[in-house]
């Protein structure tokens, strides 16, 4: 099967759409010898920052000399983003290959007719898992894609799990309120294994310390157990829970990355608690190359283009602090696409007010809002605003608008943003 083949039979799974359990999932990685259970697992799951910490704790245990895997999501530009081996993108005859060994086994095996209807999300997570297992990789850092409790990934036994931050979303699946989202979160503990959180909510935070009493997981929080201090745009000093160090360069831009990059010196302080080897240099040199593309990032100057995918409430809060404390420039311009699903007014309402104009577009994905729909909303907060259909359009449109002393930013959406991205680079 070709790779464009595959890709449109992935893909398709997602009709089946968000499917919260763990039989399934348990179910098709027993046909195929359960890898995960002999891969050694860093669990992170939270509403934002749940990938650039993921990066992170890969980036440095790849300088310290370990093969590492890494699986994430969603993908950018290419599916292949999702699976990763010391940096290295899993190629395409690998999923090609993969997608058919799993569809075989599920051919011909007695769950055939519950296991057609697979999703998207269980059938990567299972191919992560075997192609890990294949490679015999040192460890694998996973990320959740929704929730925790009953997210697809949660059949994996971790060395150490992460609940970044907590925020409402998603209320159809987990809930509308606080406690009842930090509670799905909190379904990736483990009994015993160390938990690392940065949630600061009270609430929030009483639901996971409760969860890790009852299940003796060591709880480490940030700002309690351990620490960061801002150093300037990129350093910052780190007191850790058992190590420290005055000055580290971090290769991400947003004041929010310090936490997600204390996140992760702390989990790969429980690595080295776990037997692993992991040396000052690697940790320095894990941070100051570690990347993670359509985050605050800087695709092109004169005018500057930055590419976030802010595609939540929280998020946008963050993008929000970004642009008024770390960003110089003379004029915004700020080209949006949001999911129909997503809390809509609680993205457009912390950035609008920041832009000389807004353009309002959309990715070519079903679940994207109508642009045009978006207008008496948005102009409830800037009414210096227009949509294109196209984003290819919005981008230039942006780009005519701007002098080189201005800056446009890209953002609502991972999906914006990830084509945003190939528009922009040629990819």
């Amino acid at each position: 099967m070709p790779y464009q083949e595959t890709l449109s039979y992935l893909f398709g799974l997602q009709k089946f759409g968000i499917k919260f359990g763990l039989s399934n999932i348990s179910r098709l990685l027993e046909l195929v010898g359960n890898p995960h259970k002999t891969l050694k697992t860093v669990h992170i799951a939270g509403t934002n920052g749940k990938g650039s910490t993921a990066a992170t704790i890969a980036s440095i245990m790849k300088e310290a000399g370990y093969k590492v895997g890494l699986y994430t999501s969603p993908h950018l530009i290419d599916f292949t983003e999702r699976i990763k081996i010391s940096g290295k993108e899993i190629e395409e005859g690998e999923v090609v290959r993969l997608t058919e060994y799993i569809r075989s086994k599920v051919q011909d095996s007695e769950f055939k007719d519950e296991l057609e209807r697979i999703t998207f999300f269980e059938f990567t997570t299972a191919m992560a898992l075997i192609y890990f297992k294949e490679k015999e990789v040192d460890m694998a850092v996973m990320e959740t894609g929704m929730g925790g409790r009953l997210d697809a990934t949660n059949v994996i036994g971790p060395l150490v799990s992460v609940i970044t931050n907590i925020s409402v979303e998603h209320k159809e699946y987990l809930g509308d309120t606080i406690e009842a989202v930090a509670s799905e979160k909190a379904g990736i503990i483990k009994d015993g294994v160390p938990i690392l959180t940065g949630v600061d909510q009270p609430a929030a935070f009483q639901v996971i310390e409760r969860i890790c009493n009852e299940k003796r997981a060591p709880l480490y929080r940030l700002g309690r157990d351990f620490s960061f201090h801002r150093k300037g745009f990129n350093n910052f000093s780190y007191n850790g829970i058992n190590e420290s160090f005055d000055l580290l360069t971090l290769n991400l831009r947003g004041g929010h990355q310090f936490q997600n990059a204390s996140l992760a010196v702390a989990a790969v302080e429980m690595l080295k608690n776990k037997g692993f080897l992991i040396p000052p240099e690697a940790l320095i040199d894990g941070l100051g190359k570690v990347s993670w593309p359509g985050r605050l990032e800087t695709i092109s100057q004169s005018p500057m283009i930055i590419l976030d995918g802010a595609h939540n409430p929280a998020g946008a809060e963050m993008l929000s602090r970004a642009i008024k404390e770390e960003l110089e420039f003379n004029r915004l311009y700020l080209v949006l696409g949001i999911m129909a699903d997503k809390e809509v007014e609680g993205i457009i309402s912390p950035l609008a007010p920041l832009a000389h104009e807004i353009i309002l577009s959309r990715p070519k994905y079903e679940r994207a809002s109508n642009p045009s729909d978006l207008l008496p909303l948005t102009r409830r907060y800037n009414v210096n605003c227009t949509a294109f259909n196209d984003l290819r359009e919005a981008i230039d449109y942006a780009k005519s608008r701007a002098g080189n002393e201005d800056l446009i930013i890209i953002s609502g959406s991972l999906f914006t943003v990830g084509e945003a991205r190939g528009i922009l680079t040629g990819q």
